[in-house]
């Protein structure tokens, strides 16, 4: 396997890999991950579809990619992930499956259209004071000390990230910052968390920094993203004949170790029940499995009870704990999931029944939820909630059951143990309707009017996440395995806790990278995998990106005027010279005047 860029390697079509009609596949989850790497063992590695079996603990495919409606409690998302134009892997995937809704498009055509005639931005970043606009005014209020601390990181090695948290490599000049309130809200980093993660987001998305601010960065499917991903892919996969086993629990995978060969040999099960069965793996079953997971042991609530913290059993993660007492190279889970309280925080989906709560909506986003566009443009913070909760009404409607006068809102706070601004309870202790209310409370409804609209104009339902930021748990090298561990000779492993490269976890992009890598490895496809996108390497970017730290500002140049004018004059009509004073580093100066960058791919 190597990696590529550029539309040689990307329009090529590869040959069909040696041996390949002898070999199966048995996928352990039915999350993203997996069913990305069945379609690429179909697509790339020309493998017949009758071959693959996808094995899953639950009734219904996606992992965390969901969206449902329960006949009682109403509509639930547990969460949404938040997407962009340089996934590569991503759209590489979804290039190829069809649109369940435009015929002779492709999901990847439908999604580039619809954000296309409706792109994404917020007019409401952050309120404060019971739903005002608190005017952040898409600055990011880095002192030059913040500025630093940012390029301290990014210029740091792994290696001297590794195991520290945020809180060590930051102080509160950047803390205090409309950059870490962004930032933190946006990708629900915590203090605690890792430093090593916080520094691959930087270079991850260097390209989005001056997207921070209105989300203009961010892109969003029709519906929820089970409708709009999952779905799509499930059809597909149905009808090239792969096999989905529901409710089936594997309980362990075997495995033959010797010096220098690893072979999975056997996966164990359990049916919901109660039958136990298992399927022996020669070197030609190919044996792809996804370990941990961000929505294990969820708990949803309704509008009557909250949702509750599930310590006990964790399916996913147990399996991962067995596998790993088998070789060092297979990861130690124990470093991601051994602290729930440093891992959960708490959503929930708000169902509005009539137009009354929609009204108040319109004042913050300035936009009608009711047009089938874009609303909110991503997340509003309420940034004096003692919850820090966080809001969101994608287009609408997100689920093609809702009925026409109702709204969907996706609500989350970080600090679920704190109490609450209206109701004085921790977000953790509250029903559905209790959650409501204090949503309304920070969108500006009236005191009065709360109690009356949360219970009689909402349906709500909480769903707690004990592991959902297990992923950004400071770590080291070793901490999760290899995507094909070395030795291997049929197994991989995928999802958000398999090293990759310089990519980053949280997001669609790291799943579907680690499912290209483990079959372009398995089945030794002669084409590239998509490099991460280069941004962090290349200096237009860089500048850009120094600029909008400072908020515009130009680079302070340190030392007396004169100094400061001999070396604006060295730079003078040269090529680095235009290119800085074109990104705003340094001021016009003599005749080098900034000028528009049209001839770059930038925006």
């Amino acid at each position: 396997m190597y990696y590529s860029s550029g539309n040689y390697e990307a329009f090529a079509r590869p040959r069909k890999p040696a041996g390949v009609d002898d070999k199966s596949a048995w996928f352990v989850g039915a999350g993203l991950g997996n069913m990305a790497a069945a379609i690429f063992m179909i697509r790339d590695g020309q493998m017949k579809g009758d071959r693959i079996t996808i094995l899953e603990e639950l009734k219904l495919p996606g992992g965390a990619l969901d969206g449902i409606k329960y006949p009682k409690k109403g509509f639930v998302i547990r969460g949404g992930r938040e997407l962009e134009d340089h996934m590569e892997c991503l759209w590489d995937l979804f290039r190829s499956v069809p649109s369940l809704e435009i015929e002779g498009a492709s999901v990847l055509d439908e999604f580039y259209w619809l954000n296309k005639d409706d792109p994404n931005y917020s007019l409401c970043r952050v309120t404060e004071k019971q739903g005002q606009d608190a005017h952040s005014n898409k600055l990011f209020t880095l002192s030059e000390k913040g500025q630093k601390e940012i390029v301290n990181i990014i210029m740091a090695t792994r290696e001297q990230m590794e195991n520290k948290t945020i809180e060590e490599v930051f102080t509160d000049e950047f803390f205090n910052s409309n950059f870490w309130l962004y930032w933190r809200t946006m990708f629900a980093f915590e203090p605690w968390h890792s430093a090593l993660e916080m520094k691959l987001y930087l270079h991850r998305f260097l390209h989005h920094i001056g997207g921070l601010p209105d989300l203009s960065a961010l892109k969003f499917t029709k519906y929820n993203q089970y409708e709009s991903l999952v779905l799509p892919m499930y059809r597909w996969l149905l009808d090239q004949g792969v096999t989905f086993l529901f409710e089936h629990e594997v309980t362990d995978i075997q495995f033959d170790i010797s010096e220098g060969r690893k072979q999975a040999t056997r996966i164990d099960w359990v049916t919901r029940d109660g039958e136990v069965g298992g399927v022996d793996l020669t070197e030609n079953d190919l044996c792809l499995v996804t370990i941990g997971s961000l929505t294990e042991n969820s708990d949803d609530g309704d509008q009557e009870t909250p949702a509750v913290i599930k310590d006990g059993p964790a399916p996913a993660w147990d399996l991962w704990k067995k596998i790993a007492k088998k070789s060092p190279d297979f990861g130690r889970p124990e470093v991601f999931c051994g602290d729930i309280q440093k891992t959960k925080w708490e959503s929930a989906t708000v169902t509005t029944l009539d137009e009354r709560i929609p009204a108040h909506i319109e004042k913050i986003t300035q936009r009608s939820p009711f047009t089938g566009k874009v609303v909110t443009g991503g997340i509003v913070t309420a940034k004096d909630s003692s919850w820090l909760m966080s809001w969101t009404i994608n287009r609408q409607p997100h689920f093609k059951a809702q009925k026409p006068n109702e709204v969907v809102v996706w609500v989350y706070g970080l600090f679920v143990e704190e109490e609450g601004d209206f109701v004085k309870k921790p977000m953790q202790e509250c029903t559905g309707e209790e959650i409501a209310q204090e949503w309304l409370y920070h969108i500006g409804v009236p005191v009065d009017e709360i109690p009356e609209l949360a219970k009689n104009a909402a349906k709500t339902v909480p769903v707690m996440m004990p592991y959902v930021t297990s992923f950004f748990m400071p770590r080291q090298a070793g901490d999760r395995p290899q995507v094909v561990p070395e030795g291997s000779v049929n197994f991989a492993f995928i999802g958000q806790f398999a090293e990759t490269t310089r990519d980053c976890i949280f997001t669609t992009e790291y799943s579907v990278r680690t499912a290209m890598e483990a079959t372009y490895q398995l089945l030794d496809i002669e084409r590239g995998v998509p490099e991460v996108f280069n941004s962090t390497y290349d200096i237009r970017y860089l500048m850009k990106a120094t600029t909008r730290l400072a908020d515009g500002d130009s680079v302070n140049i340190p030392g007396p005027n004169f100094i400061k004018g001999k070396l604006l004059d060295k730079l003078d009509n040269t090529q680095m010279g235009q290119l800085a004073t074109d990104f705003g580093l340094f001021p016009e100066h003599g005749d080098t005047k900034a000028r528009p960058r049209h001839d770059d791919a930038i925006a």
